[in-house]
């Protein structure tokens, strides 16, 4: 699974003032919010939510720094600032994947992140992929504003999760209960939704309601999530309970091959409702999570999604499983059993 990552503009480069102001706006407008500028570019925070960082003379405002890495001594003082600065991004040369290793490799555990400069989308993905973990940002180096748009899939990814095929054991009718719709401010495609569940073991993925039934229109911008206490998962492998969620927050959509995106919240409605509990085992071990008793609640599986009004006891739906515990939703290695 390939954690969230970080993304500047490195907005410094034109001499020309219009030029660098075309690259904050195309930051801007790509959800880019950081984007790197000279000292007398200040006022470019006018043009919206965004944190300049100021270069002068490579060192960065934030405690970064800028190292380009053109020589092995250059890699040699890259390394001497693991645990010195905030942020050490590696400048844009000839270099080859090797010293990237290096430096992951020697800041991991130090505090100091690894940023690396890539002009090309395909270059930044191989950054992100280096050593498995990657480095921890991308600082994106465009001539115009347009140019930072090619980077829009890296922008819009948060990780990518691996689902299984988990086979329900049992579906059953329950009390009534409070549970939670989200609805966001992205329209989500058919096998798209939230990963929800009982237990953060596993995470059962909710389609969002994008299908129209003959009786309710589609709300594809909409996850009839399950009760207040599931866990659902956010960005950065985070999980919060859906009661937690509230309008403006990010929260992580994924789709039934495991991509994901990051969105927002637009509003949470908490409603007594019917629930059901559904049940489901990986051959192993047990899980469950409770949904509304509605037939616009839908699950994906290697089949398509199917309605917990149709669900029945055989049927694979995906989830995403993990060994461990959670500690205020950040995962831990703890053996801990939710039941």
């Amino acid at each position: 699974m390939n954690m969230s990552k970080e993304m500047i503009v490195m907005a410094d480069g034109p001499d020309d003032k219009k030029a660098r102001k075309d690259l904050v706006l195309g930051a801007l407008e790509s959800g880019i919010t950081a984007a790197v500028v000279r000292p007398d570019d200040k006022d470019f925070e006018s043009l919206g939510n965004v944190k300049l960082l100021i270069n002068n003379g490579g060192i960065i405002s934030d405690n970064a720094i800028i190292v380009q890495l053109n020589t092995p001594e250059d890699q040699d003082r890259a390394m001497s600032l693991a645990g010195k600065y905030e942020i050490v991004i590696l400048g844009a040369s000839d270099w080859t994947v090797i010293p990237l290793e290096n430096m992951i490799a020697k800041f991991r555990g130090t505090g100091t992140k690894v940023y690396a400069c890539a002009s090309d989308p395909e270059e930044a993905k191989l950054y992100l992929q280096t050593l498995e973990r990657g480095v921890d940002g991308i600082a994106i180096v465009a001539e115009t504003g347009n140019d930072i748009r090619r980077f829009s899939d890296l922008i819009s990814s948060s990780m990518r999760i691996e689902l299984t095929p988990v086979e329900v054991t049992g579906v059953r009718n329950i009390e009534m209960g409070d549970r939670v719709c989200v609805d966001t401010v992205s329209m989500m495609s058919p096998g798209e939704g939230m990963l929800i569940g009982s237990q953060a073991s596993c995470l059962f993925l909710i389609q969002s309601e994008s299908e129209d039934n003959g009786y309710v229109a589609a709300r594809p911008f909409r996850v009839n999530a399950g009760a207040v206490h599931a866990y659902v998962m956010g960005p950065e492998g985070r999980t919060r309970y859906l009661s937690e969620y509230r309008s403006g927050d990010p929260i992580m959509l994924i789709d039934s091959e495991g991509n994901t995106r990051i969105s927002s919240v637009g509003r949470c409605k908490i409603e007594k409702r019917p629930l059901i509990l559904l049940e489901a085992t990986d051959g192993k071990d047990s899980y469950s999570t409770i949904l509304q008793n509605a037939e616009t609640v839908k699950l994906s599986g290697p089949g398509g999604s199917v309605s917990v009004s149709k669900i029945k006891k055989g049927d694979k739906v995906f989830a995403r499983l993990e060994s461990g515990g959670r500690h205020f939703g950040m995962k831990i290695d703890e053996t801990i059993r939710e039941i």
